[in-house]
């Protein structure tokens, strides 16, 4: 399994509760795309109507942008294939106060591509401030560990 796509600021804007594994229903044209790294995962996230869920707000650049369709849209709505009960769980999940389901990753699973899904809550700007902080005093011990070792 190779991940094509990340959100890169998922893990940092929100704390994932629960993680799902979702197929993704693509054109051809799209998949070629996907494998490319051509998609942008920022700002999407998972709707659930009439019983089955959308993966809406990712955008999926044209595989070949002089012969791409003139009605081809990057925006569209997708649907993912996910179980009834991962889809009533979702629903449940997503209908709580402060909970959304967003995007993580999409990767190969051999010749089909996937969607990894989390509900996740968004974290407060101390809580970030607190995982930067963390990271900084890891970084200043490494440093002085380094410099140490080296005299």
């Amino acid at each position: 399994m190779k991940d094509l796509i990340q959100h890169k600021r998922a893990h940092f804007d929100y704390e994932i509760l629960e993680t799902f594994e979702a197929g993704i229903v693509l054109s051809g044209s799209e998949t070629k795309s996907v494998r490319l790294g051509r998609c942008k995962l920022e700002g999407g996230h998972v709707v659930v109507r009439g019983g089955e869920a959308y993966l809406v707000g990712v955008s999926i650049a044209p595989y070949q942008t002089a012969n791409t369709a003139k009605d081809y849209e990057p925006e569209t709505p997708r649907k993912l294939l996910l179980s009834k009960k991962e889809i009533a769980l979702i629903l449940a999940q997503s209908e709580k106060r402060g909970l959304t389901v967003v995007p993580l990753t999409m990767y190969n699973n051999r010749r089909y591509i996937k969607v990894k899904i989390g509900i996740a809550r968004g974290k407060k700007n101390y809580d970030k401030r607190d995982k930067i902080q963390e990271r900084e005093t890891d970084r200043t011990i490494l440093r002085t560990l380094k410099n140490q070792k080296n005299t």
